[in-house]
């Protein structure tokens, strides 16, 4: 069930009276594949097994194919050129390698795709990343727009004579500080006449979209949340105003929270207390309808033929396509993966808790107790949590069903899944709370978390553990490191040195620290401060860490430095590297072994006999 819980559909479009998404497949080592349903309600796959569907353009890909009347469009992980599938015919590639793609519309007037692209092909230093053009007939590409660090979302209005699109310079992130800038297509196809619509370094804006009738609106945080905004005449206006995110971190490409129903309507998603709302918007007089539907996840909205559809999912069920009726009334599921999930009894539903932290503020998290039908817990005896600091670290937790949560909560344990200072979903003011203050706020807000649960007799404060991956890999280890709470952890591709970090990681979060924790290497004493690596002696509790090999975002040599340095000091430590593994585990060998090793550790540490056999890990130093 955990293996196959992440084979949901993702990246979901609609192209005539066609739906197409991709599906993670972790028992065919990790590959993306293309679905198509058809009007009719037949389900097939696109391409063979020898393509997987994935850019890897700023790393986190996003915008991977582009699906044009019986025609497809997408990028090949394996050598990343862009590949034509049309109609029977074998895929034939029309890109050149090294230059990747991702986020491309298609420009029917003059035969090509406008895309984001990345060079790779220079020899060293960071790659360069423009908008360019994409002959469909297989010459060379062309640059339309360069001379920023970054560029996403580029969009044709219906007549294709104007192009949107956002870009960003460093250091800002996306969620930080983009521009939207619009330009006129001339007769060679070159951009003419361009010129700044909204943003700036301090105003994040989000999917640009252009109207039927030609209108471009987009998403701005300009009042403190990501709302509707539209540009007429010259002038920006807000189209509803409401205490509320309708955008999200644009970790990946492509992404999309509202559509468009007819010039009067638009279909749209919002995160309030990190459970998301579905909602239909009169553009003309700026009211907004909320649509009852049982999903508290949801994402990737489009239209087809009138009708709303979107992925969506819940506490209960996993991400499904979802079809709204034009009225907003009705809604079925046109298409459930056939992923195994626990049946009522062994299932824990989540409870959005608010808690104190450090500043006489709020933090967030979902509370899961331990759950299980079969089996119950001596009389009087708390369960042990696990703290979860999610990725990011500007991300968020959600609702959706999340078999890792439920694999530990039907065993015995706790979960609160932690939406710490700096998380999405709660305003840009919030959002902001990390900047200067990672590995303190995120830190402070998960060892928060733990302390309320225990205090208020929801769990065992004596058997506390804390895991993450990634940016959550890091407040772990500053949580074992600079605080005395937590009785183990594990790591999952974490970092440990911020300093390595700043030197060594790829170019979408390679100023990524700057907002974070300060300029490098101008405020080198502060990432020698937070890094775990150079206060190890600090650390005495066990730790186990898990690493992909080829993982480019966190370099193994993090973990690698990490286990050494504890295993030297003597403290209990198990690694666990994983081959064929890039940031983010995604064939099923590996998402099994990491779980059972994990458990294994835990029942070690904490003393108890897991109900699972389960292989063993050699643990160092543990006596």
């Amino acid at each position: 069930m955990l293996a196959l819980g992440s084979s949901v559909p993702s990246e979901l479009t609609a192209e005539g009276d066609d739906l197409y998404w991709l599906r993670l497949r972790p028992e065919q080592g990790g590959r993306y594949s293309l679905y198509r349903r058809k009007r009719d309600g037949l389900v097939t796959e696109v391409l063979g097994r020898e393509f997987n569907v994935r850019t890897r353009v700023h790393e986190y890909g996003g915008g991977s194919y582009r699906a044009y009347g019986s025609t497809v469009f997408f990028s090949n992980f394996k050598d990343q050129r862009v590949y034509c599938k049309e109609s029977r015919a074998s895929p034939r590639p029309i890109t050149e390698e090294g230059l990747r793609y991702a986020d491309y519309v298609v420009d029917e007037r003059r035969r090509r795709l406008i895309g984001v692209s990345e060079d790779h092909r220079a020899p060293a230093g960071l790659p360069t990343n423009t908008l360019a053009s994409i002959n469909l007939d297989g010459t060379p590409s062309r640059t339309l727009v360069q001379g920023n660090d970054f560029y996403s979302s580029p969009r044709l209005d219906p007549q294709g004579s104007m192009l949107a699109w956002l870009t960003w310079n460093f250091p800002n992130m996306p969620w930080d500080g983009t521009e939207l800038w619009v330009a006129k297509i001339g007769r060679d196809g070159a951009l003419r006449s361009r010129r700044r619509v909204a943003g700036g370094k301090a105003e994040s804006i989000f999917q640009p979209v252009w109207s039927p009738e030609g209108r471009l609106y987009f998403i701005s945080d300009r009042s403190g949340w990501w709302n509707l905004y539209r540009w007429v005449d010259g002038n920006v206006e807000a189209v509803h105003a409401k205490k509320a995110d309708f955008g999200r971190p644009q970790w990946s490409l492509r992404l999309s929270t509202y559509a468009f129903q007819s010039e009067e309507r638009i279909n749209c998603t919002y995160a309030q207390n990190g459970i998301w709302h579905l909602a239909a918007l009169d553009t003309g007089t700026g009211a907004l309808a909320p649509i009852k539907v049982p999903f508290t996840e949801m994402g990737h909205i489009g239209v087809r033929s009138g009708r709303a559809v979107f992925l969506g999912g819940s506490p209960a069920e996993p991400m499904s396509v979802v079809e709204l009726d034009p009225f907003g009334r009705t809604w079925k599921v046109l298409y459930r993966p056939d992923v195994p999930k626990p049946g009522p009894g062994n299932l824990s539903t989540p409870t959005h808790i608010s808690f104190p932290t450090s500043g006489r503020r709020k933090a967030y998290a979902f509370f899961y107790g331990p759950t299980n039908s079969d089996y119950s817990a001596p009389r009087g005896e708390r369960p042990p949590l696990m703290v979860v600091s999610h990725g990011g670290p500007t991300s968020a937790t959600t609702t959706l069903l999340n078999p890792e949560i439920q694999a530990w909560t039907s065993r015995g344990f706790a979960v609160a899944d932690v939406n710490y200072g700096g998380s999405t979903g709660y305003g840009r003011e919030y959002r902001r709370r990390l900047n200067g203050q990672w590995g303190i706020v995120d830190v402070d807000d998960c060892v928060n978390a733990a302390s309320y649960l225990a205090r208020t007799g929801k769990v065992d404060g004596k058997r506390l553990v804390i895991r993450g991956g990634s940016a959550g890999g890091y407040t772990t280890l500053c949580a074992l490191t600079f605080r005395n709470v937590f009785r183990a952890g594990a790591s999952y591709f974490g970092v440990g040195d911020v300093e390595g970090l700043a030197k060594d990681t790829h170019k979408f979060e390679s100023r990524y620290l700057d907002s974070l924790i300060g300029p490098y290497p101008d405020r080198k004493d502060i990432y020698r401060e937070r890094s775990p690596i150079h206060h190890v002696d600090r650390l005495s509790c066990p730790v186990i860490f898990f690493q992909g090999l080829e993982d480019a975002v966190v370099p193994p040599k993090q973990a690698e430095a990490m286990v050494e340095s504890l295993r030297n000091r003597g403290v209990p430590v198990a690694y666990i590297p994983f081959e064929g593994e890039q940031h983010g585990f995604r064939k099923a060998g590996t998402i099994k072994r990491a779980f059972r090793a994990e458990l294994y550790f835990y029942s070690k540490v904490l003393g108890f006999k897991p109900a699972d056999e389960v292989e063993p890990v050699e643990i160092q130093n543990l006596t």
